[in-house]
């Protein structure tokens, strides 16, 4: 059994956290002045180890799970403790960030790093379809060997860097096609045209649907950052990084419309009114059109 602290149990972080506790692991996490929502969210799933620097001094190994825009300043603060109390686990970064992000954690780190990226939902140990997890660096081959299940690791030939830079890739497919969606639909209803859109779509992306744009939207507070990670990954790689600027500049406008202050659980699957994707003050139909589609 090996003991493992979870930095931070939010939807992501919790899912890992039940399966690694499925595969017969200890599972720890630091709910030291966490909301009250991750309080409830971590009750009776994992041990409370008190502040992070007593997380670091029990635990073998830590996952740090945090929002794009946090991963930083988790990082920082994870080798503080590390420094503070001599503790050395070995640090799995599973954030959604360019390789150079990663590579500044592991640096900050007095102890040793792997590079892990999640590709897919949050996974279930009762799920028939593992969600994937890239990892790589020298030690991606211990964090493999933990039990699991409904994860599927997947170790990288390369360096740590190299599971981020595949995240970003997948990333900038699957996200920026919900963006993509999500203007579509928006733009079409202002014309009149979003049933003949819908229809047109489906015939290549049989799943494309109102609601599947909705509940990228309510994540798109963290898609922003995710979408900049996504372009210096882009831009490094020689190529121009407007196209991930405007993803970011979709989802952050995207964040202000009425499903961005929603949680995913909460739009309808049978969503087809597009209007609460629409960003304030965003007109409804184009002037001298009639919305031939309106909400149901």
């Amino acid at each position: 059994m090996t003991t493992v602290g979870l930095v931070a149990p939010g939807a992501m972080g919790t899912a890992l956290g039940r399966c690694l506790a499925e595969g017969g692991h200890r599972v720890l996490t630091s709910l030291a002045g966490r909301s009250r929502d991750t309080v409830a969210r971590a009750d009776g799933v994992f041990e409370d180890a008190g502040g992070l620097g007593d997380l670091v001094r029990a635990v073998h190994v830590v996952l740090l799970v945090v929002p794009p825009g946090a991963a930083r300043a988790a990082g920082d603060a994870l080798a503080a403790a590390c420094e503070a109390t001599g503790a050395r686990p070995l640090t799995v970064e599973m954030d959604a960030v360019a390789p150079h992000t990663v590579r500044a954690v592991a640096e900050r780190l007095p102890g040793d790093l792997v590079d892990g990226a999640i590709s897919g939902p949050p996974p279930r140990p009762d799920t028939p379809t593992p969600t994937r997890v890239f990892l790589s660096g020298p030690r991606a081959g211990d964090v493999a060997a933990l039990g699991a299940p409904g994860v599927r690791w997947i170790v990288l030939d390369g360096p740590v860097g190299a599971a981020s830079a595949a995240k970003m890739c997948t990333a900038s497919v699957r996200k920026g096609y919900q963006a993509l969606l999500a203007q579509a639909f928006v733009t079409a209803e202002a014309h009149g045209v979003l049933d003949e859109v819908l229809a047109d779509v489906r015939l290549d992306f049989p799943d494309a649907g109102v609601a599947s744009a909705a509940v990228a939207a309510t994540k798109a507070w963290r898609f922003v950052d995710e979408m900049t990670e996504i372009a210096a990954t882009q831009e490094a790689a020689g190529l121009p990084p407007a196209l991930a600027e405007g993803l970011a500049e979709a989802y952050r406008a995207l964040a202000t419309s009425a499903w961005g202050t929603r949680r995913p659980d909460e739009v309808p699957p049978d969503l087809t009114d597009p209007a609460g994707l629409r960003p304030p003050g965003a007109p409804r139909a184009a002037s001298g059109e009639t919305d031939r589609n309106p909400g149901q």
